[in-house]
């Protein structure tokens, strides 16, 4: 008989690492598909671009959600991360201006991530729900907590926030690699949002919240509206 090892296929380690860079591509093709078409695109769409069958998609990600999941889970803990940071740093106004950085830096970089982030998925809408429902929370505490340090401006309204990341993602759209424009724009208005910058009141503030954001950077005038 001749040598065995001739006979075998590839050892389970290599297996596992092909399986992973398949993976890989699927999710690399989801964002980019999302990102330009929404998370509403077909997963027939993912599918052609990941250079899969459909039905292999399918078999790795049984749902739609389940592969926004995966897609978008590295950027989901970043956001999470951020604001936990944020909220645990003994300065208010340092852990606010790192937040809407953080979040600026992942609407540039993952066009798809808002609707990521907004969407309710079915089968975990609770969890999610509840998820996001804390994380308002926790951005308005981090608010009143800068305002009582005299950083943040008194009359600053979380709404603002929503505004400002509005803008930024319609920045983002219109100059998609344009980092300098992106950082910039950042700039201005977290000096805007200085308490030392208050020279005059502003208008009421809008009826924004979280869920108001625009679902894609590519179409800013797109919402998601999520059960509440």
């Amino acid at each position: 008989m001749g040598d065995s090892s001739r006979m075998t296929g590839p050892g389970p380690g290599a297996l596992r690492a092909d399986a992973r860079r398949n993976r890989e591509r699927v999710l690399a093709a989801a964002r980019a598909v999302f990102a330009e078409h929404g998370i509403d695109a077909p997963m027939a769409t993912v599918a052609r671009r990941a250079g899969v069958g459909v039905a292999t998609l399918y078999r790795r990600f049984p749902t739609r959600d389940a592969l926004v999941r995966a897609a978008f889970a590295r950027q989901m803990e970043t956001c999470a991360g951020a604001l936990t940071e944020a909220m645990a740093d003994p300065d208010p106004w340092r852990g606010f201006q790192r937040l809407v950085e953080t979040v600026c830096a992942l609407q540039r970089e993952e066009k798809g991530f808002p609707a990521a982030f907004l969407a309710a998925f079915p089968d975990s809408a609770g969890a999610h729900l509840r998820a996001r429902e804390q994380a308002e929370r926790d951005v308005v505490a981090l608010i009143r907590r800068a305002q009582a340090a005299g950083a943040l401006r008194a009359d600053f309204h979380p709404s603002d926030l929503v505004l400002a990341l509005m803008s930024h993602c319609a920045l983002v759209a219109a100059l998609p690699h344009d980092r300098s424009a992106s950082r910039r724009l950042m700039a201005y208005l977290l000096q805007s949002f200085r308490a030392e910058s208050a020279h005059a009141p502003l208008p009421r503030p809008a009826p924004l919240s979280l869920r108001d954001l625009p679902i894609t950077a590519a179409h800013p005038g797109e919402r998601r509206t999520a059960p509440s």
